[in-house]
């Protein structure tokens, strides 16, 4: 990273210990028959018992604590991927820090889950905090947790969250960094890298439910956030409405192909933020980016190696880094978040 500009030190994180608001446990149970809940061994589907994590949320961590002590008494059995029976596949949960709310994703192999209002009930009991609770059916031989079909059977489906001074919305399948401490650094880097003064047309690549987008607007003329997902995009625009926020559209598609069309029409804009994820952006979204041509780009990257071989793209074809700053938006893993600022060459 060095070779395209002088690189900050890394912003590390003052209390480094159970920051992360998403928190996934894979239920099974050991040859004994008491349920367990925990990790996968890497690159098997062999369950390890986890009782503590020191980054996962702690709350988070009792309500799976509590889950597994409820299944006995509710006759639910976890279940097998070997064979095919039983219910319980894997338990996510997610924790808006600022808000307090907490979702409880239940994850089954099949759609009923017996006694499930006085499951609920039960769980409610213990941790009154819960607002929503939501039940995914994931029905397939696969390493994804969550399945297509999802409904709440408690509460709304969803929970909020504040960061940088707007509210979002969390679905169980919503993109939403897992360090809210770490990411206000991050993202107000990212402001201030876009230098908005209230007068620039903003593209949001990538946008996802609209974070780094909705954030933007306060100071800038228009903000145009583009997204492939489309439950992504129905939830950055309830975002958008949310927060009262007037002058940002949001578009389903590939954002590529947007700029490229937009620069086709002689449109133009003076940022670009993008925020790839991990496998980084391609050459045909780069040089869309080349095309459409705007005075700054602020890339967020969580992926050193994708960004390094982006950058060498966009500084071989009219920008050049000026700011790089990483932040440590993962303690204790070997996976870094990095804000690059790029200008157009005069």
């Amino acid at each position: 990273m060095g070779g395209f500009c002088k690189v900050s030190p890394i912003i590390g994180m003052e209390h480094p210990y159970f920051y992360r608001n998403k928190v996934h446990a894979v239920f099974d149970h050991d040859r004994k028959g008491n349920v367990i809940s925990g990790i996968y061994a890497e690159g098997t589907h062999r369950v390890i018992a986890v009782e503590e994590c020191l980054i996962e949320d702690k709350k988070s961590q009792e309500i799976i604590r509590t889950i597994r002590e409820l299944l006995p008494s509710f006759k639910i059995k976890t279940y097998n991927e070997d064979t095919g029976y039983g219910l319980l596949r894997h338990v996510l949960i997610r924790r808006g820090f600022e808000t307090g709310e907490i979702m409880v994703v239940l994850v089954l192999g099949s759609p009923i889950l017996p006694s499930k209002n006085n499951f609920v009930k039960a769980l409610k009991k213990v941790h009154p905090e819960i607002t929503t609770v939501v039940l995914n059916v994931n029905n397939k031989q696969t390493s994804m947790v969550l399945g297509e079909k999802e409904k709440p059977i408690y509460g709304p489906g969803f929970i909020k969250d504040r960061l940088c001074g707007c509210t979002f919305r969390i679905s169980p399948k919503s993109f939403y960094q897992v360090n809210p401490v770490q990411t206000e650094i991050l993202y107000n880097t990212a402001m201030d890298y876009a230098e908005l003064t209230g007068k620039e047309t903003v593209i949001d690549a990538y946008c996802g439910t609209g974070t780094i987008g909705l954030i933007a607007a306060r100071n800038a003329k228009r903000v145009i956030g583009v997204e492939l997902n489309k439950d992504a995009v129905k939830d950055a625009r309830i975002n958008a409405k949310e927060n009262g926020i007037k002058n940002a559209e949001i578009y389903a598609g590939d954002a590529g192909r947007f700029m490229v069309d937009m620069a086709s029409k002689n449109q133009k804009a003076d940022v670009v933020f993008m925020d790839p994820p991990r496998a980084g952006s391609d050459e045909k979204f780069l040089s869309s980016v080349i095309k459409l041509g705007p005075k700054r780009v602020v890339y967020v990257s969580c992926n050193p190696e994708t960004l390094a071989r982006d950058l060498k793209y966009l500084t071989g074809n009219g920008y050049q880094a000026v700011k790089i700053q990483p932040v440590d938006n993962f303690p204790f893993c070997d996976h870094i978040e990095t804000v690059v600022k790029l200008v157009k060459k005069r």
